[in-house]
């Protein structure tokens, strides 16, 4: 499999986009950004008409939204994936539901572990696999909520995944999450990251968790540690199990390359070198990069990448391309303080003892 060629016609659009990025996270903000302030006051107006215009459904159980204010990532899913084993360990029973960014087809589906990324898409797929719960996707939150109840009856709550700004759906609680980089320039969109404007307290029926060392905006909220347990064989990844407890020792002291489709891919190179690994090449993706291509030549001895992007490599896609590149997977925990854990649980501390039937 050769390795992807550069697209020059996306040059001028990647340099663009580099360029409003930094604008967007330089505080105070630029000269740029204050001057796209008129069409952010313009997305303003039409978010609130949205919300405005939006009349919330209930779907007959609880319903837990999972987001954040910012485009791009701050840790959505691996928040999402460590309220599901909080609600677990609590006695309920979730189920989850999400939009299935740039999946193919727009209905509603159920994601199977052998689905394909492409079909549901990356992040839904993941968590199905790292949680075993049920996971619908659907643009339509409200129908993919009440498929996955038909489908399984016995989800008591349901997490949504994604879905701040999906205000069909009614909410019991949102969780608002954050990374270091915080809320930018406090800007909206297009003039800073925001898709909605920073609350000045947090609303009652809001959790905020703090996916960073410290809190980084004036919201109060809770921290969560990031922690990467180890590395393990492609092969192994797909098969559910865990890494070993000195499995970084298998990759340290050898070139690796290291590919990444995030938001934020610099954070996991740096994680790798602070795990004293040495990477001879970095490939920084976009954020759900499909892996059409791979980020690699046929050469390349070790490739290592991240969970996000090891669902869409299935084994036979290698076998089938005769690669000789060991890739490996690095998993990643979110382990919120114990006080978000108390906190979620005041607001959902035990599961019906029984169903109502119908809604």
């Amino acid at each position: 499999m050769p390795a992807r060629a550069p697209d020059p016609h996306t040059g001028l659009s990647a340099r663009l986009g580099a360029a409003l990025q930094r604008a967007w996270w330089a505080r105070p903000p630029t000269r740029a950004a204050r001057a796209l302030r008129p069409l952010a006051a313009l997305y303003g107006a039409l978010a609130r008409l949205h919300r405005r215009l939006s009349r919330p459904q209930q779907v007959g159980v609880p319903v837990l939204v999972v987001g954040n204010l910012i485009v791009g990532g701050a840790g959505k899913t691996p928040t999402t994936i460590a309220v599901v084993r909080l609600l677990r360990a609590f006695g309920w029973l979730p189920g989850v539901v999400s939009r299935g960014h740039r999946r193919h087809g727009r209905g509603v589906a159920e994601v199977q572990r052998d689905s394909r990324a492409s079909d549901c898409g990356d992040e839904p797929l993941l968590i199905r696999l790292r949680t075993g719960v049920p996971v619908m996707v659907g643009k339509d939150r409200v129908a993919a909520a009440r498929a996955l109840r038909a489908a399984h009856p016995e989800v008591n709550i349901i997490v949504a995944d994604d879905g701040l700004q999906h205000h069909r759906l009614a909410r019991d609680l949102q969780i608002i999450v954050f990374d270091e980089r915080g809320a930018g320039n406090g800007l909206l969109l297009p003039a800073g990251p925001l898709r909605e404007r920073l609350p000045g307290v947090r609303p009652a029926d809001t959790l905020v968790l703090y996916n960073a060392a410290q809190a980084s905006t004036p919201l109060a909220g809770w921290l969560a540690a990031r922690r990467q347990p180890g590395v393990l064989p492609l092969a192994d990844w797909w098969q559910g199990r865990s890494p070993a407890p000195d499995s970084w020792k298998a990759v340290q002291g050898r070139p690796l390359l290291a590919a990444a489709g995030l938001a934020a891919p610099e954070r996991f190179f740096k994680m790798l070198r602070d795990q004293g690994l040495h990477l001879s090449i970095v490939c920084a993706l976009p954020d759900h990069d499909p892996f059409d291509e791979l980020p690699w030549r046929d050469d390349t001895p070790d490739a290592v990448i991240t969970e996000k992007d090891a669902v869409k490599l299935p084994l036979e896609r290698l076998a089938q391309g005769h690669a000789a590149t060991r890739v490996w997977v690095v998993p990643l925990d979110l382990e919120p303080e114990m006080a978000f854990a108390a906190a979620l649980k005041r607001h959902f501390p035990h599961p019906p003892k029984y169903r109502h039937q119908g809604d």
